[in-house]
């Protein structure tokens, strides 16, 4: 296990991933934790008093279990966030959709970890230099924003011999045999997200659990994000419009440090969220496919964790 999950009391190293907008809040975060995984909140596309109540809320479920809060740095209001995150003492502190250096002096004087997504090594090497406790390598097979062309499984082992820090797999990772895989790699643990989008506690609306269930493999796609990265998301009315380069009658918020301003993402995310699917963007993971069923994250943990040597207390 790992040395800084030991340090948190940690019973398995699988963290469920961030989710933005409002996909992983308060009551699958707190499941997850209970179950012995690392819960995450999404913070991006809340306010500073929202994310409070969110991980209250979440410590209340999670009994006792280990909470932290995902942030993405291309937001406006990454620094409230991660100093909102850091002043409610979660667990542990996730940053992706850029780089911080700032993040790592704040994580160090609230003495909370703080973990960096990367997608190559050079910058998982900035990451620790700078004092990141661990990096979650994420690769091509991940949904939403995108950082690399290349698969987990490439980046995984590269990225492990970059660094001493320990390393997170994530990109594409459904079930038991997908994190045996990862670990034989050399990965300290796994990230999943999509998985969890089929869970009873995630409370996105049930058109949007259908439109995951009902997916297929070539119904998977990678969009243009306003953010400036790639997304993969599952094909709908709304990725049509953008591949025939059709601009979304969505205005900008002005939500993000940079942006195209070609519709916002924020917006588009929170309505498929609600149930608005072909009014908005359903980003998942691309082996979405695989996943046949909706589980409580009980259940999905005890079909997970025989990929672990390590025995839960």
């Amino acid at each position: 296990m790992l040395n800084i999950f030991k340090n948190i009391g940690l019973k398995y190293p699988i963290i469920q991933g961030g989710m933005a907008v409002r996909v992983s809040t308060a009551p699958l975060a707190g499941a997850v934790a209970c179950a012995g995984g690392i819960g995450i909140i999404a913070a991006t596309g809340m306010t500073v008093d929202e994310l409070r109540l969110e991980i209250r809320e979440a410590r209340r479920i999670a009994n006792n279990g280990t909470i932290g809060v995902n942030v993405m740095f291309a937001v406006r209001n990454f620094a409230e966030l991660v100093k909102t995150a850091l002043q409610e003492k979660v667990d542990l502190v996730v940053s992706g959709a850029g780089f911080s250096r700032d993040i790592f002096s704040w994580g160090k004087e609230a003495g909370i970890p703080i973990l960096t997504i990367v997608s190559t090594s050079r910058l998982a090497r900035i990451a620790e230099k700078y004092g990141a406790a661990a990096v979650v390598a994420e690769g091509f097979e991940a949904g939403g924003h995108l950082g690399t062309e290349l698969s987990t499984a490439e980046i995984v082992p590269e990225i492990k011999s970059a660094v001493k820090i320990p390393v997170i797999a994530a990109g594409g990772i459904t079930c038991e045999s997908d994190i045996a895989e990862m670990m034989s790699l050399g990965a300290d643990g796994v990230q999943m997200a999509t998985r969890f989008v089929l869970s009873k506690e995630c409370t996105v609306a049930d058109s949007f659990k259908t439109h995951y269930l009902s997916a297929r493999e070539e119904d998977v796609v990678i969009i243009k994000s306003p953010v400036g990265l790639p997304g993969r998301a599952i094909r709908n009315v709304f990725s049509e419009a953008l591949a025939r380069g059709e601009s979304p009658d969505i205005s900008c918020d002005d939500c993000l440090k940079v942006c195209s301003r070609e519709y916002c993402i924020l917006e588009a995310l929170e309505n498929s969220r609600l149930g608005h699917i072909d009014q908005g963007v359903v980003f998942s993971g691309q082996n979405v496919f695989k996943i046949k069923e909706i589980l409580s994250v009980k259940e999905i943990f005890k079909s997970l964790t025989g990929a672990f040597s390590i025995k839960a207390n």
